[in-house]
């Protein structure tokens, strides 16, 4: 299926007629858009009963049969329901299920095809007991896990992991890469799960189909283009495809092997200091605690955190479940009245990686009807000895004298003084100014000949690695996400927002921009305006796609044709958006500016998510 994103924007073709996309600003590219991307290693990323042989296949007949040891199926209920078209074998197998393995999404998304397409007959509970199951133990180990975890977010992003234009062609051209990336399947299931693209949408048939030009060296050990000797039947962008998921994503992996023996129980009850960054709003902490639920690997929440900057409070009372000993998939419902589509206080979807050692995780806490706005949240377990789960201000800048630096954590000891706080190298603690055992204030000075850096935390025997960074200037800015999507909306159709922000930046030890030693500061105050990003003649987008505030929210415009346009044309286009930083100065005493490339195109009219695996 063609990109949505570039089939709104007829009159777009990135990076010419005027577009300067240098390497100071974020350049337009491949934008993924996980939920509203369409099928081909999506919804359709399952597996069918019945084979679905649709035309002429890319590989040798007997490709699709399976050879492989598969993973038994033991659930009575699972083997009852699915077992009537899954057939079972002498090891327990059932067809197709037992040489797959996936997120619990991905299982949700399977169970319900199953039930549209195929008659299958269950209950809601059923339902959700089989994804349980298969989630457990037809799932993904952590590390498996982890690469893919911007998709299970909800996470708008630029995938920059595709290893080769082929494999983009036949697997990111319709939807995201991690959609693949998120199943694992046997040799013989990949091969199925092509011809059944092939059966269902024509297009993938096509796209299978384009000559190959070139091969991830990773697959075939070359990066040289392919060549086609004459009179020989070309490679093919679905071969190479083939091969490449076929080695990269096989139904057996060492990961799985070794997490399958040390899996246990989720034993995740307690008090967890949660960390929360909130585009927009900032930082927020607090506490994040868990007590068990009706079930094994079900939970109750309550949600305390303050932002740090303006003293806002989020109370939300909530529960989660965890799939696969690791996979934490919930729901809050914060107290209070949300004032507006981005206010920090809306119900939330939460999507969490517990580390195995269950001493800390990561994740996103998101809402909105694309999942545009979320919390980037770390989790870090107060377990009674020491830790820190936060520092405020968020830098420090050289020369400093007498900044007040807070502590946020858990069981500091008593009887602490100013040595026992230590900032790192041109950063003296001058004085302890209160200590309690959630919070330590002290007041700092910074050599004004500190080198820029990100500096450790510690009190005492808790350290927090790359708390506190520490800068000589912020000499570029960023504005973040550095490519974005708005979609358009109306009475009948909710408005998909934007959310931007400015950071800045410290070149570093080097001296040069854009280099591993440049230090993130942290966001700077700015006005944000709009450009057109000119991409035809005359372009006039930035007239008609939306509003964008001095704040960086975005707002888009009404679907639907416009009157007031050239052509009656919708009001999608693609614009830059721009900030320019209130102080920050460049080395001729101009503000420093930065742009982030915005398409906004028309609203979604089918929807691939599975909020079901939350509840």
């Amino acid at each position: 299926m063609d990109d949505p994103v570039a089939a709104a924007r007829p009159n777009s073709a990135l990076g010419q007629s005027g577009a300067d996309p240098s390497a100071t600003h974020a350049r337009p590219g491949k934008i993924a858009r996980h939920l509203t991307k369409a099928l081909l290693f999506g919804a359709a990323s399952l597996f069918s009963a019945s084979a679905v042989i649709g035309q002429a296949s890319l590989l040798p007949a007997d490709e699709g049969i399976e050879k492989e040891d598969g993973i038994p199926v033991t659930d009575t209920l699972t083997k009852e329901k699915c077992g009537a078209c899954h057939t079972a074998d002498a090891k327990g197998n059932l067809s197709r299920i037992s040489w797959v393995r996936t997120t619990p999404e991905g299982w949700d998304s399977a169970i319900k095809r199953m039930v549209r397409l195929n008659g299958a007959v269950l209950t809601p509970d059923e339902a959700r007991h089989i994804v349980r199951y298969l989630a457990d133990t037809h799932g993904l180990a952590p590390e498996e896990a982890k690469p893919i975890q911007y998709l299970v977010e909800k996470r708008l992003v630029d995938e920059t992991n595709i290893p080769s234009e082929s494999v983009r062609t036949s697997c990111g051209a319709c939807h995201a890469f991690a959609q693949p990336l998120s199943w694992r399947r046997s040799s013989a299931e990949w091969k199925n799960l092509q011809d059944f693209h092939v059966a269902l949408y024509s297009q993938a048939d096509a796209q299978y189909r384009r000559p190959a030009n070139d091969r991830p060296g990773a697959v075939f050990g070359t990066t040289e283009p392919i060549v086609n000797k004459p009179g020989t039947i070309p490679v093919t962008s679905g071969q190479v495809a083939l091969e490449y998921l076929r080695k990269t994503a096989p139904l057996k992996t060492a990961e799985w092997t070794a997490w399958e023996a040390r899996k246990q129980s989720p034993r995740l009850a307690g008090k967890w200091l949660a960390s929360a960054w909130l585009p927009g709003k900032g930082l927020f902490y607090g506490t994040f605690t868990v007590a068990p639920g009706a079930a094994e690997g079900e939970f109750k929440t309550e949600t305390a955190l303050r932002n740090l900057a303006d003293g806002d409070v989020l109370s939300a009372p909530g529960g989660g479940l965890v799939y696969g000993g690791y996979a934490w998939r919930g729901r809050a419902v914060p107290t209070g009245t949300p004032a507006a589509p981005g206010a920090f206080n809306q119900p939330l979807r939460s999507t969490m990686l517990f580390n195995p050692d269950r001493k800390s995780a990561s994740g996103r806490w998101f809402w909105g009807d694309y999942q545009e706005f979320g919390y980037d949240v770390t989790l870090t377990r107060a377990d009674g000895s020491p830790v820190i789960g936060a520092v405020w201000p968020a830098s420090l800048k050289a020369g400093a004298k007498a900044q007040t630096v807070h502590i946020y954590g858990d069981a500091f000891p008593a009887g602490l003084t100013a040595k026992d706080v230590d900032l790192g190298a041109g950063v003296t603690v001058t004085k302890l100014v209160s200590a309690a055992p959630g919070e330590v204030v002290v007041t700092v000075d910074a050599a004004a000949d500190v080198k820029p850096a990100v500096h450790d935390v510690a009190v005492a025997s808790a350290v927090l690695a790359g708390a506190l960074p520490v800068y000589q200037k912020i000499t570029y800015l960023k504005v973040t996400p550095e490519t974005n999507v708005s979609r358009l909306g109306s009475g009948k159709r909710t408005p998909g927002y934007a959310q931007f922000e400015a950071w800045g930046f410290d070149v570093g030890a080097d001296g040069k921009p854009h280099t591993a030693d440049d230090v993130k500061v942290g966001t700077v105050a700015a006005d944000f305006s709009v450009e057109e990003f000119q991409a035809t003649y005359y372009d006039d987008d930035k007239d008609f796609v939306g509003k964008l505030s001095p704040a960086g929210f975005f707002t888009p415009a009404s679907d639907g044709p416009n009157p007031e346009r050239s052509g009656n044309r919708n009001n999608y286009g693609d614009i830059w958006v721009v900030a320019t930083a209130k102080e920050e100065k460049d080395a001729t005493g101009q503000p420093l500016t930065a742009r982030s490339y915005l398409v906004v195109t028309v609203p979604a009219y089918k929807r691939w998510d599975n909020p079901a695996v939350s509840q």
